[in-house]
């Protein structure tokens, strides 16, 4: 599509488009809604049943009701009606963003793309789709990010500096959990967010804010869509964010597991990745407001991380056990503001993993990436300052996660690599930040056991075969004080859990 057909695109108003005011619209498409909405990985409602949806928004994004072959693009906004919500759901239910594509009969390449043919309403006779699987809707959403302006109830946005060439081909991110994701060339990746707040997301606000202080480590968004508030003056909603792709780039996870299978030291790159860590949080505290945690705020912390810890332990029996033992750490967290003492607070990544992170091929440069911070968890939660050891305890957990999960499965050798390993980032932090973060072992603790009993949860729901791993910490982490937080030299090998095993 050319510069002036997309700008052309961009006047169209939702008064000109019948379709997206159509009053059986989306009657017509909750049969086929309800069926392939849960069935995507990034449905956050399973286990639930859904009964419905109430459609908030609609923008046709190429005519869906034309008569030649040319494939239509509908962008919807639906709120999932579901039975008995628990109490993290948003009031009324989630919000989904869906791209559907629409053609009357679409090339057989798409047959796994096919969501359904609705059975009546303004689509009946066409087929149904997820668009994002279709290369030549994928080339339509980079076009209209390249011309900033207005469509129906979306608002394109783009950097000025920013340079989008056109014509890029798209392809889609085959794994993907909470979003989807689409790479153009090898120049850009555009995230898609499905599970949608209003608001601004995080994966936007902070790699913005880390652009103007001329941070390098992560790449700056380029371009975004969203949604426009509903009052004025209130914040748009994040819809999808579009910036640089990395390809000469491997990611940390594939990088430690490649290391641990040959029995190679991993401390140097750690070392590395420590100060790249320690930059990205220097640089978000001199950019974004920060905050001194006292006593209040401690103590709400250690009462939402015992909440997960009770919630967790009656939805995995496994972890009944080590409950009284793993809720010491948080009980040591309060105490922190029981004694008069403060914790600074800011702006931090929020889900910091090695998969979250990129290493360049030829200088060895480390990124971090996907700033979004843990999608379950509420946006307001995500936007607020916290302490900085919270990335680091993650990070630990993820250098553990490797040791475990790699070729060697766990033997002494991958445990005292993670050893190792951790030390070498907490030190390259230290040399980058100033402050070592096993100078707060209360706090490391806390984060590190709330850290592992989500990830208990998330493996028992999702990868049964996978919950040893997290479980191998909690029996460390449940033996409690600086030898459970890997300070006393011994690391997570060597610290009994109750049942005498490491």
């Amino acid at each position: 599509m050319s510069d002036t057909a997309s700008t052309r695109a961009t006047r169209n108003t939702p008064d000109r488009r019948p379709l997206v005011s159509a009053p059986d619209l989306l009657s017509s498409l909750v049969p086929l809604l309800a069926d392939w909405v849960p069935r995507q990985r990034w449905f956050a409602g399973k286990g639930r049943l859904v009964t419905g949806f109430t459609l908030l928004s609609a923008t046709e994004l190429l005519p869906c009701t034309g008569d030649g072959t040319a494939p239509g693009l509908l962008q919807l906004l639906v709120r999932a009606q579901q039975s008995a919500p628990p109490s993290r759901t948003p009031a009324g239910g989630d919000r989904y963003q869906l791209l559907l594509g629409v053609h009357p009969a679409p090339p057989p390449q798409l047959a796994p793309a096919v969501i359904g043919r609705p059975g009546g309403g303004p689509l009946r006779g066409r087929t149904v789709y997820d668009a994002l699987l279709d290369s030549r809707l994928c080339g339509l959403l980079l076009e209209r990010l390249r011309v900033p302006g207005r469509l129906g109830a979306l608002r394109f946005c783009r950097e000025p500096d920013a340079d989008i060439p056109t014509g890029l081909p798209g392809r889609p991110i085959a794994v993907e959990q909470s979003n989807s994701s689409i790479v153009y060339g090898d120049s850009f990746i555009l995230k898609v967010f499905r599970r949608i707040e209003p608001g601004i997301n995080p994966d936007l606000e902070l790699p913005r804010a880390l652009a103007d202080a001329k941070c390098a480590r992560v790449p700056a968004p380029a371009a975004w869509f969203e949604s426009a508030a509903p009052d004025e003056g209130g914040e748009p909603t994040t819809l999808g964010v579009l910036q640089p792709f990395l390809p000469a780039s491997a990611d940390g996870w594939q990088l430690a597991l490649n290391a641990l299978a040959v029995r190679a030291d991993f401390t140097g790159s750690a070392r590395a990745l420590g100060h790249a860590t320690a930059e990205v949080h220097t640089a978000l505290a001199q950019t974004l407001p920060t905050t001194e945690l006292r006593r209040p705020q401690l103590e709400v912390i250690a009462a939402q991380m015992t909440e997960r810890l009770t919630a967790t332990a009656r939805a995995v029996p496994v972890l009944q056990p080590y409950r009284a033992r793993l809720r010491t750490a948080f009980d040591a967290l309060a105490a922190i503001g029981h004694d008069g003492r403060s914790w600074a607070a800011q702006r931090i990544h929020g889900d910091l993993h090695l998969g979250q992170t990129l290493r360049s091929a030829d200088e060895g440069r480390w990124s971090l990436i996907d700033f979004e911070g843990e999608p379950a968890r509420p946006l307001a939660e995500r936007r607020r300052p916290q302490p900085a050891v919270r990335d680091v305890a993650a990070m630990l957990r993820s250098f553990d996660y490797a040791a475990r999960s790699g070729p060697a499965g766990g033997d002494p050798w991958s445990l005292e690599w993670a050893r190792r390993t951790r030390d070498a980032y907490c030190l390259g932090y230290a040399e980058a930040g100033g402050l070592d973060p096993r100078s707060a072992p209360e706090l490391m603790r806390a984060y590190e056991t709330d850290k592992a009993v989500y990830e208990v949860l998330y493996e028992a729901r999702h990868r049964p075969d996978w919950l040893a791993v997290p479980m191998a910490a909690i029996r460390r982490l449940a033996a409690g004080g600086e030898r459970a937080a890997g300070m006393d030299g011994t690391g997570p090998s060597r610290a009994a859990g109750p049942d005498g095993r490491g």
